[in-house]
């Protein structure tokens, strides 16, 4: 034991932190789940575990964020700092954003199989690729490359997070529980006529955008590491609206769920979260050759 504290630095203790995040993550998923297999929380969207889980992976990424310059500055003990992060990164950006999707919508056996397979299947991929990102990320660890080779793991985790509030924030389909009377109305989603699940319109869009950022994690695609100037700050704007927007959701929601007619705080802020990591992903490779040109003509 006293050895393997001696191999860790400060910075060491944030990753760990931001590794029990990620398993929190899981623990508010799980517990999600047996919410949601309460018939009055059949919609699918009625329970607070679920922005739980999103703020634990919010807040693992913030941790993420600042362990590096304090390992940099702080830390003189670094054995074991590389391999920490990528076990943390992999519970936090890969394992919990995966099985988020498929809890939040996997429909519970009400869909038809086929759904339940394609987003299995795109979870899994996710992960997958989650982990090739990691492996090299930790190959190209000692590069002083200005950008990243892919679509960096937080990123991946921020890009599905948006994409599925911005899903679960809009009317469901159908009719579900009427809790006032104790009776069921049902809708069939696939799953026979007994079907109880209500969905939230546009769901079907969640397997392209997990199947397109788990791609994005190993495309040769040049994307900036925002550590300075105008980028930082955006990227800060970004992680801002998104955290602001599942704190907000999380305060928010009630036993009987978040009141979709009063939500436009939320959406407005997943929207800007939106709109500048679909700006950064479009525009990474330039300003990636931007910021290598400024590196290049400051170390002449």
């Amino acid at each position: 034991m006293k050895s393997t504290y001696r191999l860790m630095g400060i910075a060491d203790f944030i990753t760990l932190a931001n590794g029990l995040l990620g398993v929190a993550a899981l623990m508010f998923i799980i517990l999600a789940v047996e919410e949601l297999q309460n018939p009055y929380f059949a919609d699918g969207v009625r329970t607070n575990y679920i922005w739980g889980a999103m703020t634990c992976i919010l807040l693992s990424v913030i941790g993420d964020i600042i362990d590096g310059p304090i390992a940099r500055r702080y830390s003189k003990r670094k054995l074991l700092g590389g391999t920490l992060d990528v076990m943390s990164d992999c519970i936090s950006f890969c394992v919990a954003p995966a099985l988020l999707m498929f809890v939040m919508f996997g429909r519970w056996g009400e869909a038809a199989p086929i759904w339940t397979i394609s987003l299995a299947i795109a979870a899994g991929w996710v992960i997958v690729t989650g982990m090739l990102r990691l492996a090299r990320f930790q190959y190209e660890e000692a590069s002083d490359k200005v950008y990243f080779h892919g679509l960096a793991s937080p990123a991946n985790a921020m890009v599905l997070i948006t994409a599925a509030a911005l899903i679960w924030l809009q009317p469901s389909t159908g009719f579900g529980p009427d809790v006032t009377s104790d009776s069921f109305f049902d809708f069939p989603l696939g799953g026979g006529e007994d079907s109880l699940i209500e969905k939230p319109y546009f769901d079907f869009l969640i397997l392209p955008v997990m199947i397109i950022s788990g791609g994005l994690m190993i495309a040769d695609r040049k994307l900036p590491k925002n550590k300075g100037g105008m980028p930082l700050k955006v990227s800060a704007i970004q992680g801002m609206a998104i955290l602001l927007g599942t704190i907000f959701s999380l305060i928010y929601a009630t036993d009987f769920g978040v009141d979709l007619t009063n939500t436009k705080p939320q959406f407005l802020l997943y929207s800007i979260s939106a709109i500048l990591l679909i700006v950064y992903i479009i525009t990474g490779p330039k300003q990636s050759e931007l910021q290598e040109q400024k590196r290049l003509m400051e170390s002449e």
